[in-house]
């Protein structure tokens, strides 16, 4: 298989955890991305995949600052109507085809398996950057997916499950919960 050659402006994705951004600089073997919350990570190409659409610093550049306003929600003008902050929500789209450029080749358990390794890198990824909600899309199927990722669940004890928001995912989604410890 032919290794991608990755372009200062092309939009990737790590397979590794879940983070996209643009190509800011190649430096021989090193790849340079700025990730949507504005840091330049270095990855080989073998970490990252390119997304469709790329290409996008070259049709018209954008700012860190452009990028916090497209990815931060609005700000309300009316007072607060509780305490409560409204939860940033992430959500992770386990289809195999947002996952991967393509499946040939792979069978279901390998399917499977990068479903389950993306959704365990996202928990982590939650947990260790303090995100008290994930939403994880995982479609409605035959529900084997569904099951392997219960039993995920399991690994960590202080995730709250539940089914995510009916009008928003239909069957198809289930809503995780960090519950978090204060900062030691």
């Amino acid at each position: 298989m032919a290794m991608h050659k990755f372009q200062v402006g092309d939009r990737v994705q790590s397979l590794d955890e879940p983070m996209e951004g643009i190509v800011s600089k190649t430096d021989g073997s090193t790849i340079w991305v700025t990730t949507s919350d504005g840091f330049d990570m270095p990855f080989t190409a073998k970490e990252i995949i390119p997304i469709s659409g790329t290409s996008l610093l070259a049709k018209a550049p954008i700012s860190f600052t452009e990028v916090q306003q497209k990815v931060e929600p609005k700000k309300k003008n009316s007072a607060p109507t509780s305490k409560r902050k409204e939860l940033y929500t992430v959500e992770v789209d386990l289809h195999i085809e947002k996952l991967v450029p393509s499946t040939r080749g792979l069978d279901n358990i390998d399917i499977l398996n990068i479903q389950i390794g993306t959704a365990q890198r996202s928990i982590e990824h939650a947990i260790k950057n303090r995100i008290p909600k994930l939403v994880l899309i995982h479609g409605v199927g035959e529900g084997v997916l569904k099951s392997e990722l219960g039993y995920l669940y399991r690994k960590y004890p202080n995730v709250v499950v539940q089914e995510a928001n009916y009008q928003k995912y239909g069957l198809g989604a289930t809503e995780l919960y960090f519950q978090q410890n204060p900062l030691k």
